[in-house]
């Protein structure tokens, strides 16, 4: 089985639970709580914390282009999408699984689109988007440097890119975790950034940028200078 194949057929699985799915993502449920604390070591508040951080980077009353990659089951922006009616949104899954479960979520947005495809080979022009959001995407990723090149390519210069994802190094418990059973599983996929490498990686890639972490999950926020090459 190939690593993609892998990775699909886990994450085919989590989007048959979506109840569990969800309440693990946001910290909301009974559930939920026990994965974030046990594996994490967050509560909801941190949680909520570093995902307002990681979208912190779409301004209030957006109206241009987004896409978000990957967009899950939708239930972290589902939400935040309905209150930007202006904004023209693409939202784009590798999992045919997680993304009917987006759009069943995204039900009446006529100004969100659903699309199925791989981060590394993005169906779109150049400089398509003014923001790009990948939201616990990188960490899964397979072919990370693809993915890199893919959204710097598709992000307009000027434009922003945010999100979160896991990095190693901060929480010791989470990284011996993630190594012993979310790889093995096909959850996530080497290798992984520190909070400190990811810094380097997106000013010298896009430009100024913010990273905090919570835990071992990094938040960032960059724009793309109008010179950089990637």
């Amino acid at each position: 089985m190939g690593q993609e194949e892998r990775i699909q057929n886990a994450y085919r699985g989590l989007g048959g639970k979506r109840t569990f799915y969800d309440g693990m993502i946001t910290c909301s449920t009974l559930s939920g709580r026990a994965v974030c604390r046990l594996i994490w070591g967050m509560d909801r508040a941190e949680t909520q914390d570093y995902l307002s951080a990681a979208l912190s980077g779409i301004p209030e009353g957006f109206s241009g282009r987004l896409l978000e990659v990957p967009v899950g089951t939708g239930i972290l922006t589902m939400p935040l999408y309905r209150e930007m009616p202006e904004a023209e949104i693409t939202c784009l899954d590798y999992s045919p699984e997680m993304l009917e479960r987006a759009k069943s979520r995204g039900e009446g947005l006529s100004h969100v689109c659903f699309q199925q495809g791989d981060v590394g080979a993005l169906p779109f022009g150049d400089g398509s988007f003014d923001i790009v959001l990948s939201l616990n995407g990188f960490h899964a990723f397979p072919d990370k440097e693809a993915a890199w090149r893919e959204i710097f390519r598709v992000l307009r210069p000027g434009g922003i890119f945010c999100g979160c994802f896991y990095v190693r190094g901060q929480n010791r418990r989470t990284d011996w975790i993630i190594r012993r059973l979310y790889v093995p599983k096909g959850y996530f996929t080497p290798p992984f950034e520190t909070a400190e490498s990811l810094w380097h990686r997106l000013e010298e890639t896009f430009g100024p940028a913010k990273v905090r972490t919570v835990q071992g999950i990094a938040s960032f926020v960059c724009r793309k200078a109008k010179e950089k090459h990637p």
